[in-house]
């Protein structure tokens, strides 16, 4: 996307290269590349080559300078660790030296397979060799075997003269999970999906657990001793002072983690499916952008009637799932996102002056912050919505943070057709939204802390001391750390699903942050988890909670190994 253009980052700003990917990609995947930066690439056979590192969600993506080819470097499917490593190159010298950014990407390679195997994955290729590009050049092979999902992404009237991808020493496009086709219906469609299942624990039969716990170690043994898989380290050296490379890329890691475990579950892949088959799939930005604030305005005007404003807020959870330019144009026009926050407030304040909440209010107040959250997803690159809650210092996301604490025990008014274990249910659930967007907030905070800027004052400091000033934050802690403990003791029986994977990790990622940047907090977790901690809560129970397969397992294992060191130090 050139300079001005829609959805284009403060970021990427070289014509140059805007225009390369804008001519040799299609726009599904034009529109899902995050951003890119120069840097000296190091690899197995690449030594010191100065080129582009193109991030997409799923994949790095390597260009030389000036742009020429775009190579597929490495998937995050991939990723073991991304590292900020802090030495001076020898290769470099002066200033460049002395502010360069070394990043150190480890990765697995693609697996080694045997020799029938490999036979019948070079048959496709072979057919290919016939193939040839716009100039009589040979096509390049990863750009034709298989039909693939990034395949499809990629126009064939690109530069001829891309190579191999094994040339750079680096991996082939892996292939991604392919799904059935189906007649879906528009972006804008106002029927939602069915609601996902309930995050919490639920208790089964004991020999259920003791079946999984030995099929999960069974499959990690053998994992572990596959010596098919072998390491691999991708160098990126940046030498601007301003890079944000690092952290754009734990960002979009963490983001595609997130995201290839939540499309584990049936429901959140039928409600996430793209409409890659549907003649809809084309629509242009004009007309995304004229369907949004139709249904903005129709959001604005339905002001107080609770029934229009749920309808519609499912209306738009639903659009925000499957296409992230509708998420950037929630930024960018702002004003839904402070109608939301300003309702929420509003409602969520007069009930805590009766001391009485509804069902209808908890009902509507979830969605409003599931709606929220969903339009953090992959959206860190857009600057306006750093603007947006950056405004008039924070005012906006101190709102938006005083409205997710609730007090786990709150009082709710009983309905006639709703008995007390659903009313339960729902306050549940509003507790599980309102830890998913705080854990978005504090991946915002997260980068804020890491960044030199002085405008950046949304740092993880700064969102914990604005909690303190609600005085049901530490009730709301605790609920936090309870379900965290119950999930990985030995009451929760049953493996996690993918959702209560996910929610898991979030939780994980909430305490934390209180242990690592807020000492009274922390404090408090010590004294009032610390034996919780110590006896219920091993890493070992991460491996028999969380199947090997999903992406999460392996995060989460350190994660909770970092919340076990912090919580245990006297």
């Amino acid at each position: 996307m050139a300079l001005g253009a829609p959805g284009t980052s403060l970021s990427r700003c070289n014509i140059k290269l805007e225009s390369f990917l804008k001519r040799n990609t299609e726009r599904t995947m034009y529109e899902r590349i995050r951003t890119y930066e120069p840097c000296v690439v190091v690899s197995d056979t690449v030594k010191r080559v100065y080129m582009h590192a193109v991030l997409s969600d799923e994949r790095v993506y390597l260009t030389e300078f000036p742009p020429r080819t775009l190579t597929p470097a490495v998937n995050y499917r991939r990723v073991r660790d991304i590292q900020l490593i802090n030495d001076f190159p020898e290769f470099l010298s002066g200033k460049h030296r002395e502010r360069c950014q070394h990043i150190c990407i480890t990765y697995v390679r693609e697996r080694t397979l045997d020799k029938s195997l490999q036979q019948r994955e070079r048959l496709p290729a072979i057919r290919s060799t016939t193939a040839h590009g716009v100039n009589g050049y040979p096509a390049p092979r990863n750009l034709l075997d298989g039909s693939t999902d990034e395949v499809q992404m990629l126009k064939t009237k690109r530069s001829a003269s891309c190579p191999n991808p094994e040339t750079l020493g680096l991996p082939k496009v892996p292939h991604p999970p392919s799904y059935p086709r189906s007649a879906t219906p528009s972006v804008f469609s106002s029927s939602a999906p069915p609601s996902p299942p309930d995050l919490r624990m639920n208790f089964s039969d004991p020999n259920q657990r003791r079946v999984g716990s030995v099929l999960t170690r069974l499959l990690r043994r053998d994992r572990v001793s596959s010596s098919e898989e072998k390491e691999a380290e991708l160098h990126l050296y940046t030498v601007s002072p301003r890079s944000r490379l690092f952290l754009h890329l734990q960002s979009a890691w963490n983001s595609y983690i997130i995201r290839s475990t939540l499309i584990l579950d049936p429901l959140y892949r039928q409600r996430c499916r793209p409409l890659t088959h549907s003649p809809l799939a084309a629509i242009s930005w004009e007309e995304t952008t004229r369907l949004f604030n139709q249904l903005s305005s129709e959001l604005l005007q339905a002001g107080s009637n609770v029934e229009s404003l749920y309808l519609l807020l499912q209306e738009l959870k639903t659009a925000a799932h499957r296409d992230v330019l509708l998420r950037r144009l929630f930024w960018r026009s702002g004003e839904v996102c402070v109608f939301l926050v300003q309702f929420l407030d509003d409602s969520l304040l007069s009930c805590r002056s009766v001391g009485v909440y509804t069902a209808d209010q908890l009902l509507l107040g979830t969605l409003i912050v599931q709606t929220l959250a969903v339009m953090f997803r992959d959206t860190d690159f857009e600057p306006a919505r750093l603007i947006l809650l950056s405004a008039d210092r924070g005012a906006l996301a101190s709102r938006m943070l005083l409205s997710l604490i609730c007090d786990p025990e709150l009082q709710i008014k009983k309905q006639a057709d709703i008995t007390d274990c659903q009313l339960q249910d729902l306050l549940a659930e509003y507790l599980d939204a309102s830890c998913s967007l705080l854990f978005e907030l504090l991946l915002l905070g997260n980068e804020a802390s890491k960044c030199s800027s002085v405008e950046s004052f949304l740092s993880v400091g700064w969102i914990l001391r604005v909690m303190q000033q609600d005085p049901n934050l530490l009730p709301y802690i605790n609920y936090q750390a309870q379900q965290v403990v119950l999930c990985l003791s030995e009451l929760h029986e049953s493996p996690l699903s993918p959702l209560q994977s996910v929610l898991l990790f979030q939780r994980c990622r909430l305490l934390l942050a209180c242990l690592q940047h807020d000492a009274q907090l922390a404090q408090h977790l010590q004294n009032h988890f610390r034996e919780e901690f110590r006896y219920a809560v091993k890493p070992s129970c991460v491996e028999e909670k969380l199947p090997p397969d999903f992406p999460i397992s392996r995060p989460m294992f350190r994660l909770v190994e970092q919340i076990l060191n912090n919580i245990l130090r006297q």
